[in-house]
């Protein structure tokens, strides 16, 4: 396992500090505020430390309610909703110098057999023919040295390759609203599936609204030309999967209106496999003029 990803995984593993709360703490993001995949990830981690073992993630939905500062801790406190016989409730609040910064509900299901179809995989390239994350980041001077180190360190836990140009690698034309990105963890995970749902729900705030840069010929923060924020995020976790084996992230934007833009993906495994379905909707806008 690189360091990395232990650093990452070491920043996922909560303190409880009470029954039902928990305390996370965080690190410096590519924007000045908390990375939304991050909360995420660490609020499900804190709802699933309340749930039995034999009951796993199926969904998952949020709001971001205010930006998170990466030089405090945060605290998740967990109520306890609904222990069913199939399923288990839990809604957890993120809280920061004594206001809520996040919020989410996750339910939890106990396996069981039932019917079974999926949308079928869409046509992608295998990602070991892909350039790396690091590889791609290196030729892009426009950026300047200081944003491509921030992407490279802050990513570094994660193999994540793009198909096509991401939208601050290729700008200024629109292009179809239309991403794939390859991704695994670098390095292998334990055998604990809510650590690779975790795993994956904080990859998933990665790249979703990519979508929606490229229908409009937008580079993102990185090159200046768009302020944005995630606003709201649901994933629903279908069939077991594995964060350190390689997934596809199929996404598109089948829409932006009103300072806001909407991403839909879907998360496959390799062998083709339909594992997460997932939707966020972000502020998406152009800079105000001064």
């Amino acid at each position: 396992m690189s360091q990395a990803l232990q650093d990452l995984l070491d920043l996922l593993d909560l303190e409880q500090i009470e029954e039902n709360i928990f305390r996370g703490r965080s690190r410096p993001a590519v924007v000045p505020r908390v990375f939304g995949g991050q909360v995420a990830a660490q609020a499900l981690v804190a709802a699933g430390r309340t749930v039995p073992e034999d009951r796993l993630a199926h969904s998952l939905h949020a709001y971001f309610l205010r930006p998170g500062d990466p030089g405090a801790p945060i605290v998740y406190t967990v109520e306890r909703m609904n222990d069913g016989r199939s399923f288990t409730a839990r809604r957890v609040i993120a809280v920061q110098h004594g206001q809520p910064i996040f919020a989410l509900s996750a339910s939890f299901q106990r396996h069981e057999e039932g019917f079974d179809h999926q949308t079928a995989m869409p046509a992608a390239p295998d990602p070991a023919t892909l350039p790396t994350n690091a590889d791609r980041l290196r030729g892009y001077d426009h950026l300047g040295a200081a944003v491509v180190e921030k992407f490279l360190e802050t990513r570094e836990a994660i193999d994540l390759r793009y198909v096509e140009e991401p939208p601050y690698g290729k700008f200024g034309e629109p292009r179809e609203p239309h991403s794939q990105v390859w991704f695994r963890t670098n390095g292998k995970l334990a055998d604990d599936p809510l650590l690779h749902v975790v795993l994956a729900t904080y990859v998933s705030d990665m790249t979703l609204l990519d979508s929606v840069l490229l229908a409009h010929g937008r580079g993102g923060w990185a090159v200046g030309d768009v302020v944005g924020a995630s606003l709201d995020h649901a994933m629903w976790f279908h069939r077991p999967f594995r964060a350190d084996e390689w997934l596809l992230y199929d996404q598109e934007s089948p829409s932006a209106s009103g300072g806001r833009g909407l991403g839909q993906a879907r998360i496959y495994t390799q062998d083709g496999q339909l594992a997460i379905s997932v939707i966020q909707e972000g502020v998406v806008r152009a800079p105000r003029r001064t």
